[in-house]
């Protein structure tokens, strides 16, 4: 997980995004395959709700499983 400075901005918005992707993964990680997973997080999140955040990664989840 990558969470830069330069995309995100302040150590507090870093940390909820954090918080929010191992929270969206611990929730589906029975679902997913058994492969090495990089989620990098883009200057959008800066500016995204925590619901917005979620349904992004939900759809990464659903691509990784097809």
């Amino acid at each position: 997980m990558a969470v830069g400075v330069r995309a995100v901005g302040a150590a507090v918005t870093r940390n909820r995004v954090r918080r929010l992707i191992r929270e969206s993964f611990r929730l589906r990680r029975q679902e997913l395959p058994a492969v090495d997973i990089f989620v990098i997080a883009r200057s959008g999140v800066r500016s995204a709700s925590n619901a917005q955040i979620f349904a992004s990664l939900e759809r990464l989840w659903r691509e990784i499983r097809a």
